[in-house]
Order: structure tokens, then sequence, then C-alpha cells
């Protein structure tokens, strides 16, 4: 339904350093790219036929500035990554889809349709091939436009990605740049210096096999399918008000103080039990961990530079419970384990984080380990996933990618392909969240159950509060 209709190679448009950039951090990530998808409505005053235009000049603009999204990657010893800025460019895409219009999309669930409004990436090439950023623009018959953007994983994070989109953004609407607040710090031994001598003091089962699951998968349907729940603000302070008023009476009870959980943690643990649930077959011992990515520019002292263009989430893991204890406890010991994980990942955490990643023998296993079981790197027949990974997106300033076409209608991811992973956002309307989550088709039925009669339970009246 998706037709490309023109390829272009976007150079930057003045010279740019030619750097070879190393990150430890960035070698535990996959040479994949993230899929987003920003959908805009028809705009009165702009021409979505000349919008690519727009988009190849100011895209030329942007790559002077993150100029190390123009370059590649190349493999070097023990499998590690190295990003040469050789500013052989970004590829852009010029696409239609005739038959149908963006109300004919619903959700935007990132499966089918939608998951041809994100560039195909070929992976069977040389990795020094492939263009780290390669971004596809479609129109619609409505007028409205789509821009898929597929950015690879081991040289950029969200938080870097947002603002290189918020550049990008301005320099199409031809707006100045704030050098101060704009101009980003592609200088990756930012991070490398906090590599420490000794990472004994740090468990970091974040890199080793997660838990299996325990027996066969049976005859059920193990293919991957995606949905889209929601969650009102309502909803959302419902939850936060079940889980920490248990916190409140348990934390006064020991005499001491805790702080409120937050609306990601509640999330994170509330998805947590309801995927556990959904997966349940009667084995109240089968173990589960869930993990998720944390920024760490704030975590650190001295903190990275706002604008540090490189990778810096780094992987957590919860500790290791049984889908017993996830859901025959109350709703707060998930919650409290994703805390854990959270909490975890200090600036002594980083620094040994780093000097394990630096000591590594096999970083493919690393990747495994950590994104498994992923179809991308999953390495023979699928057995099974009894784990969870959430991403928070909530913080994502996704609304300031105007690029002359208005806010966009609608942000999130464009395919998921890995089983048992979540993105959590925000609502374009500001009511509440929208989490994207893929399941096997099994399990999807179940738990989209127990995510919206779960939350109808009143375990006591929020008046009490």
């Amino acid at each position: 339904m998706v037709s490309v209709e023109s390829r272009y190679t976007v150079l930057p448009s003045k010279p740019t350093p030619n750097e070879k950039l190393f990150s430890l951090i960035e070698q535990i990530k996959l040479r994949t790219h993230a899929p987003l998808l920003y959908v805009y409505k028809p705009h009165p005053d702009h021409d979505a036929s000349t919008f690519v235009n727009t988009l190849r000049h100011s895209l030329s603009q942007a790559l002077t500035i993150y100029y190390p999204l123009a370059g590649r990657l190349s493999s070097i010893e023990g499998g590690k990554w190295e990003l040469h800025c050789n500013a052989k460019g970004a590829q852009l895409l010029e696409a239609n889809c005739k038959d149908l219009n963006l109300d004919d999309l619903g959700d935007f669930v990132p499966t089918h349709l939608v998951s041809q409004l994100i560039p195909n990436i070929d992976y069977n090439v040389l990795v020094e091939d492939i263009p780290l950023l390669v971004v596809q623009l479609t129109r619609f018959p409505c007028g409205g436009v789509t821009i898929g953007v597929a950015l690879c994983r081991c040289t950029i994070d969200g938080t870097a990605s947002m603002r290189f989109m918020t550049t990008w953004a301005k320099l199409a609407r031809k707006e100045n740049l704030d050098h101060v607040e704009m101009m980003p710090c592609c200088d990756r031994n930012k991070l490398n210096s906090y590599k420490v001598d000794d990472s004994r003091s740090h468990d970091h089962s974040e890199f080793r096999t997660p838990p299996n699951w325990l027996g066969s998968l049976g005859g059920r349907d193990t293919n991957v399918v995606v949905a889209i729940v929601k969650l009102t603000d309502a909803q959302v302070k419902k939850l936060k008000h079940k889980v920490n008023y248990v916190n409140i009476i348990n934390t006064t009870r020991a005499s001491s103080t805790s702080r409120p959980y937050s609306t990601f943690e509640v999330v994170a643990g509330y998805l947590w039990k309801c995927v556990s649930k959904a997966r349940y077959e009667g084995k109240s011992d089968q173990p589960t961990r869930l993990s998720t990515l944390v920024n760490c520019r704030n975590r650190i002292t001295p903190p990275l530079p706002n604008g540090y263009a490189g990778n810096a989430a780094f992987p957590t893991v919860t500790p290791t419970c049984s889908f017993g204890e996830i859901m025959q406890k109350p709703l707060g010991y998930a919650v409290g384990n994703v805390r854990v994980a959270l909490e975890r990942v200090t600036r002594e955490f980083v620094g040994s984080a780093l000097d394990h990643i630096a000591k590594e023998k096999d970083m493919n296993l690393v990747r495994y380990n950590f994104h498994y079981p992923t179809s991308s790197v999953h390495k023979g027949p699928y057995k099974g996933n009894p784990n969870l990974f959430v991403v928070s997106w909530m913080n994502f300033s996704y609304k300031d990618a105007d690029f002359g076409f208005g806010k966009p209608l609608y942000f999130g991811p464009g395919f998921m392909d890995a089983e048992g992973k979540a993105f959590v956002m925000n609502k374009a309307n500001g009511d509440g969240l929208i989490v994207a989550i893929s399941l096997e088709a099994s399990h999807m039925d179940a738990f989209k159950k127990f995510f919206y009669g779960d939350i109808q339970e009143e375990e006591f009246p929020i008046s009490k509060l």
C-alpha cells in the first residue's frame, strides 16, 4: 500500500570533523535502528507535495551540527563498534500511500501498514554501508503526512534523538538556533571518563542471561502481536494512590520516610503484574524480571552536558522474582522492584558498568542477553519469554518536531518485533498515557482483560488518602 518513489542521499551542508568516535556504553547496543513515527494532519498553508524539499534542505543543515549521524559504523577488534564521522550522509525517502487516509490507521498500532511508514533497512550488507539515519516522508490523499525516522541504536539514545529532531525542525521552520542550548556535545570521552578500575562492588546482572521459560510452549500461538492500551489521568492517579497509600502506611509503621512512587514506577509495575497474569500457566515458580533503560546524564557527578549527543541510556534490571510473587503480592511489590532497578543507576554504578563492558570478551553475547529475545538478534527457535522490557518515552519533547506542518498528531514506535516489550508514552491531548506492547498472540487478550479489569477494583477509597 505504501510505495517509495524517490531516494535521496543528504550530505552535511558544510565540511564536518573527520574523526572516529568510540563509546563504551554503545558497545552493548544493537546496530539496528529505532523506528520513530511522527504523524501530521493536513496543513492548510503547506503543500505536502513540496514538503520533501524543505526536509532535504533542513536535514542537510542539521547534519552539519549533528555530524556523527552522517557517518558510518565500522566493526573493530572484539566485535566492537567505532563510529567514523566520514560525512557519507543520511538517506531521505519519499513515499506515497494512495489507498488509505490517516484516519484509516486508527491508533497507529505499530504493525502491518504502520510499519511501512518506517524506512526498511537492509542489514544484509556490510555495516560500513548502512546509513545511521534514514527518514521516510509518506504522503496521504487527505493531505496529511507521516515522517518515519530510523536512527541507529548504538549511536544515539532517545534523549539525544529528541534534541536532534527539535533542531532539525527549527531549521525547517527557518528559525535561528540558540547556539548555547541547541549545540550538541559529540565527545564520547565525556562519558568514557567515568570508567573505574574495579567493578566488584556492583552485581551487573543486566549483562547476564535473563530467566528462561520453564517447560515447553505446548500448542500455543507464539506469533508476536502488538496492541496499544490507554490509561486516563484519572486511572493513572488511581493506580498511584493505591500503591502509595500502602507505601505510606508501611513506612509510617516503620517510623521511616519514603518518597511516593513515580508514574513510570507504578505503570511499569502494573504492566509487569498484568503480563505475568496473562502468561501464567500454573507455574508459580516461573522466574521473571523487568528490564528498562535509565538516562544517566544527571545521575552522575559532574553531570554530562545537557546536549550530550551520544548514547547515555544504561540498562538496568529488577531482582528476579517469580510469577507467584508478582501475582499474589500487592501491586507495590512489583512497583518496589522497579524502583530498585532504577535506583541502582548511580555514578558508581555507571563507572562500574563501563569497566565491566571494557573487560567483556564477547560483546555479541552481552547484546543478546539484554535484548533477548528480539527476532533481530535471537539465535535459534523461540523458546518463550517470561520477562518484560519497559521503556519510558513520557519525557520526550516530540511536539517540538514541527517542521512547518504543525505539531505532530501522534508520536510513537513505528514497529515492534520483540516479544515482551512495552513503550510508555504521553497521550497527544495530555490526558493520560498510551502503552504500546508486544506479546505472544496467545497472551494478548488475557493481558488486555487484566489491564483494564484490574484497575477497576477498589482496594480502598481514594478519599482515605
